[in-house]
């Protein structure tokens, strides 16, 4: 599902315009965006938990050449489902 599918579905189910309902899908995207980047975890009950996490810097190779290149250490978006939620998918 695209983000304009999400946007028509909302539309759709909640009776709302797709312009209001596009604001909202942005307002929740945008307050979600902001939770993560401030290291803050969000829990949505039902569906899953999503939080930031630091990867470890590591040495590589490159494919090319086969040199060793160091690859920084950077924080990275993860999600755990519900169990809800695995149960609706299995």
């Amino acid at each position: 599902m695209t983000k304009c599918e999400l946007i028509a579905k909302v539309a759709e189910e909640s009776d709302l315009s797709k312009a209001h309902a596009e604001r909202v899908v942005e307002a929740f995207l945008e307050n979600m965006k902001d939770a993560l980047s401030s290291g803050t975890k969000v829990t949505l009950r039902g569906f899953g938990t999503f939080k930031v996490e630091e990867r470890k810097g590591r040495v590589g190779r490159n494919p090319k050449t086969g040199a060793e290149v160091m690859i920084p250490t950077k924080n990275v978006v993860k999600f755990k489902a519900s169990n809800e939620l695995k149960d609706a998918v299995a």
